[in-house]
This record gives structure tokens, C-alpha cells and sequence, in this order.
């Protein structure tokens, strides 16, 4: 077994299946002639060496990264007038195993899967690899912001190039700032010591979002997106032109006893200069008066005119220190989505109910807890979820995290008005939240408004750049609903490959590619979803898919036997 740093190259052809179902001999013939004529002597000239062989592409392992891209440029130069051919190619530099006959390792992975979200024709490059590259190479490439890669544990920011320079058509290019003043809040560092102590500064920092998410004057970038750069090394003027924003918030938290430091510091995405920065050193019992002198700070430092509704609000709620702690744990189990996790989550947040009986975060996360429980099959849980969001909204009308579990209640059970009504308090109560959006639109879906759908989830996308596998779901969803199943088909593919593990997008693809007519690609995708859930019903559809209109889950129904599932 070997293992080295390498630049490591994947082309594959584009509709490799579909040229060889039409033409076969052609199509073989096409392709020993370009791997021949072009692409070997191209690896050659390069110095790569061509690792493993495909039948539609090919691993090519090269020493320089700038080896590695001028050879893929010069390869899809040469293809830009080939009647029949192209490829589509991705790099990325990393770790590389050689054991025997086969090569493993990141390098590997990550370049497979730029390769297949490159366009035709195209290169797509990480961005590790751009900046191996000296200044007038780099500058070919366009921004392709932040992808999440099939399998790959962290989003990974990346770089297009097609022939002729610059992006390919359809590709996004660099965000453009908002009219607002515009921040990404980044994931406070723990200075404790102790990583045990990581949910604390994790809450820190999402509290500090959702404060300023309050704000109709600001634009604030969603907190799934700012925690993609945990942990990680992060240049602040790449951050902020990769989420499109002026200004970057990063800190740090130390905790020790009933002690806390909290640093801040706002710079300037475009010139990096610091525009505020401060240390406070406080007790436990201060960390909601930090947060909010660092929220006001923010505001005065960005010169935001508040007027009117828009003043700075009051905090929503304050607790006692304890209780604050439990929430932070439990937030930190609950979005761990495994049974043990729920338990946990379930006990911190009922402790924390114990410990200050007016928290309405701990009612509310503990409703959150409750319809997470009766999707896993806790037919009695959904009516304490009611029982608990109603005894966070009495006790605090104001909080944003109330209508979110309220909402999700009404839309399961069938009552689609009311779940509109809370999602739309929800964004009336905090307008730079993606999540309430992108909520908002799955309800319309199901209500049987997909001409609603879109503008939401575009709005959800710009506030959460990374975002997760519903929101081109609900889209592709809404255009099932509409009629329209080739849209329907490509969206709920890019969910797909977005969360492999969710057997929600295979199931609505089979569907679609059943309407269609492309019967051996429902049967993959039916396929897909045993591998997920082996005993996959329809009756669980009925549940998990509350549609409105009965003919919206008769077609849906209808369509998934014709593509093999049972009732």
C-alpha cells in the first residue's frame, strides 16, 4: 500500500448509455479515436499517468496541479467541435492510496464528484486546487460557490471553467451583495479546552444569528451555511465572496465555571479591516446582555437605519442560566436525528422546563422532540406536540422557534391554513430566516400552490447558500404537482444526490420517470428507495406527504405503482 499527495484528474463522457444504445460500433470507434488522438497524448505531455480506465472515462494521476488543469483545458479544447464526444472533468488535490491494482482515497472521491456536477464540456475544480494555481490561472475560473458532495462529509467550495473562458452558460457566478447590509455570522471558536464544551459556543453563535435574523433592514446568511466553516482554517475576504455578504462576524468562547469570555470581531468581506471588535468577560448569568451589546454593536458598526417596526427588538426572551444550558444541548442531540439523540434532547429540554417553567425555547424545542417522535411511528406523540408549541407560543408569542414546530404539527395533520398562517408569523417574526421560507414553501406544495413555491425556495437559497436536500425537492415536488415531470425529475434528482441516505427523492422520482415513460429508470429509483427502506409502503406516502387535494396523491399514488412500489 502506497500514499501520496496527488492531483487527481476524473472525465467520464456524457451520455456515454445513451450513444452506445443509439450507435454502438460509432460510438466505440468515436472513442478509441479520441482517447488516441487527444486525451492519452494530452496526459502524456503533462506528465499524468492514467491510474484506472473506465469504459466511459478515466483516473489520471499527475505530480502538479497546474499539469493537471492545463491538461483538461487542452482536452476539452480539442473536443469543442467533435460532432459526437464530450467529457466532463473534475480535479481536486488530496491524499491518494495505491493498493494493488486500485487507487482509493479523497482525492479520488472528491474529484469523481466534481466530475459529475461539471457541465459538458466543462472543468470543475475544488477550491484546494485553485489555490495551488498561480494568479493568471486562477483568474480563468468562475466562482461555483459551495457544493455538498454525495458522500463527502464537508460542502467543499468549487471553481468552473468551459472552453472559451470563464463559466459555463447556467452556471451561478459570484453572489451578488444585497442592497442591505449583509453579514454571515461564522461559528464562535471554543476556547475552553475542552471539545465537550463546543455546544456552548455552537449556541452562542446561533443565538447571535437569530437575533440579528430579526432585523428587516440587515440580510444575515443562514446558520446551516456559517457552520459549514467550522473548524476549518478560513481566509474571511474568501468567505465573504463565496456567500455573498460585506461583512463577517468570527469570535471566540471560553467557559470555566460560572465565568465566560466572549471576543467578537466584524470585518470588512471586502477589505478586510476590522470595523468593530470587542472582549467581554462576564458571569454566566450576563451571556444574554453579551449577545445582545454584540447584536447592537453590529447594528451601529454596519449603520443601519432602524426606523419604525424595524427598531432593534427586544430580546426575546432571557432564562436562567442552567436552563440555557440544557437547551444548548438538547439543540445540539436533536439535530443528531438518531433515536438515542431524541431521548437525550427530550431530557434536557424537560429538565430545563424544570429548572425555569417560563422558558418557552425548552417548550418549544421539546415539541420539535414530540413530532420528530411521531414521524418514527409515536402515534400519541403529535398531540403533545400541539400541547407543548401552544405552551410556548402562551408563554412567549414572540418567538420565531414556536411556529416552526406549530407549523410542521398543522401541515401533518392536515390543516393547511393554519400551517401557512404560523410559517408566514414565523417570517414575520424573523425575515432572514431561510428555514421559515423554505418551510413556508413545502406547505404551498402540499397545498396545491406550486406557482408559490419557487420564489420562496429562491429566497431560501440566497439566505442559506448551502442548503439542504428539500429545498430543490419541494421544488421539483411542486412541479410534479403542476404537471411539468421533466422539471419535476431534474430537481428531485439534485435532492437526491444532495442526501442519498432520504428515501423521499427516489420515491417522487420513480413517479415522475413513470409519467414520463422511462420505465427502467423508475424501476432504478424504486430500487433505490428498498436500499434505503427495504419494506417501503405506500400507506407510509399517505402519512409523510399530507397533500391537500386528493387528486394530487392519486396521481402521485398512481404513478408510483406503475413504477413497482406496493401498496
Amino acid at each position: 500500500m502506497q500514499r501520496r499527495l496527488s492531483a487527481i484528474l476524473a472525465a467520464d463522457v456524457v451520455n456515454y448509455s445513451r450513444l452506445m444504445g443509439a450507435d454502438q460500433s460509432g460510438t466505440l470507434a468515436a472513442l478509441r479515436a479520441m482517447r488516441r488522438d487527444l486525451f492519452e497524448p494530452a496526459v502524456a505531455r503533462h506528465r499524468g499517468e492514467i491510474v484506472k480506465r473506465m469504459g466511459d472515462g478515466w483516473l489520471v494521476e499527475f505530480a502538479s496541479v497546474s499539469d493537471a488543469v492545463d491538461c483538461a483545458m487542452q482536452v476539452q479544447e480539442g473536443l469543442a467541435d467533435h460532432d459526437l464526444l464530450r467529457l466532463r472533468i473534475g480535479i481536486h488535490i488530496g491524499e491518494v492510496v495505491f493498493e494493488e491494482e486500485d487507487i482509493y482515497g479523497d482525492g479520488v472521491n472528491i474529484a469523481a464528484r466534481l466530475e459529475a456536477l461539471a457541465e459538458p464540456g466543462g472543468l470543475l475544480i475544488s477550491d484546494s486546487v485553485r489555490n495551488s494555481l498561480d494568479g493568471k490561472a486562477a483568474a480563468v475560473f468562475a466562482d461555483g460557490g459551495v457544493q455538498s458532495l454525495k458522500n463527502i462529509a464537508r460542502p467543499v467550495s468549487v471553481w468552473r471553467w468551459s472552453v472559451g473562458g470563464g463559466a459555463p452558460a447556467g452556471v451561478a457566478e459570484p453572489l451578488a451583495l444585497p442592497e442591505k447590509p449583509s453579514i454571515a455570522v461564522l461559528p464562535f471558536t471554543n476556547m475552553s479546552g475542552d471539545p465537550e464544551q463546543d455546544y456552548f459556543a455552537d449556541g452562542i453563535t446561533e443565538d447571535i444569528i437569530t437575533e440579528l435574523a430579526r432585523l428587516q433592514s440587515l440580510f444575515v446568511i443562514a446558520r446551516n451555511t456559517s457552520f459549514t466553516f467550522k473548524g476549518e482554517s478560513r481566509n474571511v475576504q474568501d468567505v465573504a465572496r463565496t456567500l455573498g455578504v460585506h461583512y463577517v462576524l468570527e469570535g471566540s468562547v471560553r467557559k470555566a465555571g460560572n465565568r465566560v469570555r466572549v471576543t467578537g470581531q466584524l470585518i470588512d468581506g471586502k477589505s478586510g479591516g476590522h470595523a468593530w471588535a470587542e472582549r467581554y468577560d462576564r458571569d454566566l448569568a450576563d451571556i444574554f446582555a453579551v449577545q445582545d451589546d454584540v447584536t447592537d454593536k453590529i447594528v451601529k458598526a454596519l449603520k443601519v437605519s432602524l426606523v419604525g417596526a424595524d427598531e432593534l427588538p427586544e430580546r426575546v426572551e432571557t432564562a436562567a442560566p442552567e436552563a440555557y444550558d440544557c437547551v444548548l444541548r438538547g439543540r445540539e442531540q436533536y439535530r443528531l436525528f438518531t433515536k438515542e439523540a431524541l431521548a437525550n434532547a427530550r431530557a434536557l429540554y424537560e429538565r430545563a422546563t424544570a429548572i425555569d417553567p417560563h422558558y418557552a425555547a425548552a417548550y418549544a424545542g421539546l415539541a420539535e422532540v414530540c413530532l420528530h417522535e411521531w414521524f418514527l411511528g409515536d402515534a400519541a406523540a403529535i398531540d403533545t406536540t400541539f400541547e407543548l408549541a401552544l405552551k410556548a407560543a402562551s408563554l412567549n408569542p414572540d418567538l420565531p422557534l414556536v411556529y416552526e414546530a406549530l407549523g410542521n404539527a398543522y401541515l401533518f395533520t392536515g390543516r393547511h391554513d393554519e400551517a401557512i398562517a404560523a410559517f408566514l408569523r414565523w417570517i414575520e417574526l424573523e425575515p432572514n430566516s431561510a428555514e421559515a421560507y423554505a418551510n413556508l414553501a413545502g406547505a404551498h406544495v402540499f397545498n396545491g400552490e406550486p406557482e408559490k413555491v419557487h420564489d420562496l425556495i429562491a429566497r431560501a437559497s440566497r439566505l442559506n447558500p448551502v442548503y439542504p436536500f428539500y429545498y430543490p425537492l419541494y421544488r421539483g415536488q411542486a412541479y410534479f404537482v403542476a404537471g411539468r415531470y421533466e422539471e419535476a425529475a431534474d430537481f428531485i434528482t439534485r435532492a437526491a444526490d444532495l442526501n442519498p441516505a432520504s428515501p423521499h427523492p427516489p420515491m417522487c422520482l420513480a413517479a415522475s420517470l413513470a409519467l414520463l415513460g422511462r420505465e427502467e429508470e423508475a424501476k432504478a429509483a424504486v430500487a433505490a428507495t428498498y436500499a434505503i427502506i427495504p419494506d417501503a409502503r405506500l400507506d407510509s406516502v399517505r402519512k409523510n406527504l399530507p397533500f391537500r387535494r386528493p387528486d394530487d396523491l392519486d396521481r402521485l399514488l398512481g404513478a408510483m405503482r406503475r413504477a413497482g412500489f406496493t401498496d
